[in-house]
């Protein structure tokens, strides 16, 4: 194949990258007919992104020579006690009261459009053949380091499990023979059955899976009410006054006050391109006050080199931000691969 050729092949599967599914529904406080938007927040620009492009400055992410891989997990999980595996980056395996519980699952060595892709820098803590049987897979957004299609066909192949997924996300997985109840908009929440239901929250963030659809789907984490308590899935997001929305929807709900809190750590360096959409572990342990949970774990870090944040910052930073809030580390700990957490 010549330079020419393999620029317009490349170029062609970037425009067909481009035709991501979109959202059609009425206007809300969050949806102006065509695209979604965080209220309160101007857009970033491609001026943003271009400023932040040409002047990097990444963190080091030294070569792991003996990355752990976790054994094979538990089949089932009884009881109300959780037992939470970090995969990397945002996958966790959440095993409670007999269900098996994916998030943002991720298995490829690459994620994001042809061409413009981000290697993976860590294998997965649990090897995908040693998965449990799956029941629900959450998934918070449709970006590529989130939604991984290769991985949601392998899932849907071997285990068949449920889908739930914000606005507009739902023909992603549906495209690879994927079950989906129904799509959820902030605040709707969804009984999966007598075990487990789940609520929608607000994140801010923004979506695309290729050049042409930017906010043209939702964004979200999730409330997961379940008999061991209320476990709160964030997903991407920048730090704003919905972490104290969220607190006070749980507090609320049946299954009372946030008890394990999912929050992310990573890619927030340089600051003042991330910080509307990535919170720092700054932001994070902030967050935490807000959410008041008895636990919380760091996700998104580690795995993917996607802001300029080297590879233990995220980690490093978050110990120094517990400690200027006099917080004890093990309220909020960065977890490490294939080892299960109990929490009971």
């Amino acid at each position: 194949m010549t330079k020419l050729s393999f620029l317009i092949a490349s170029c062609y599967l970037l425009i067909l990258s481009s035709c991501a599914p979109r959202y059609k529904g009425p206007k809300t406080d969050h949806f102006d007919g065509k695209k979604f938007f965080n209220p309160g927040m101007p857009e970033r620009t491609s001026g943003g992104v271009l400023k932040w492009l040409l002047h990097r400055d990444k963190g080091p992410w030294p070569a792991q020579t003996n990355p752990f891989i976790g054994p094979r997990p538990a089949t089932r999980v009884e009881g109300d006690s959780v037992v939470l595996t970090f995969v990397n980056h945002s996958t966790f395996l959440i095993q409670t009261n007999g269900l098996n519980i994916l998030t943002d699952p991720v298995w490829s060595g690459y994620v994001g459009m042809p061409v413009l892709n981000v290697k993976r820098k860590r294998p997965p803590g649990i090897r995908f053949e040693e998965l449990p049987p799956i029941d629900v897979v959450l998934l918070s957004h449709n970006h590529y380091d989130h939604l991984d299609l290769p991985t949601l066909k392998k899932l849907v192949k071997s285990h068949n499990p449920l889908f739930i997924t914000p606005l507009g996300v739902s023909p992603l997985p549906k495209s690879v023979g994927g079950r989906i109840d129904r799509e959820l908009d902030w605040n709707d929440t969804l009984r999966v059955n007598e075990r487990l239901q789940v609520t929608c929250t607000q994140a801010q963030h923004t979506s695309n899976r290729g050049l042409f659809d930017r906010n043209k789907t939702l964004w979200c984490g999730y409330l997961l009410h379940t008999p061991y308590g209320t476990i709160y899935f964030c997903g991407d997001s920048g730090y704003g006054p919905h972490f104290k929305r969220i607190a006070q929807q749980a507090d609320t709900s049946s299954t009372g006050a946030i008890k394990l809190a999912l929050l992310p750590i990573g890619s927030y360096r340089p600051e003042w391109f991330m910080a509307p959409v990535h919170v720092s572990p700054a932001g994070a342990v902030q967050a935490f006050l807000d959410l008041n949970p008895t636990q919380a774990v760091g996700i998104h870090f580690g795995t993917f080199q996607q802001g300029d944040d080297g590879l233990t910052e995220p980690a490093d930073d978050l110990r120094k931000a517990l400690k200027q809030q006099n917080l004890p580390e093990n309220r909020f700990i960065a977890p490490e691969e294939g080892k299960a957490m109990i929490f009971k």
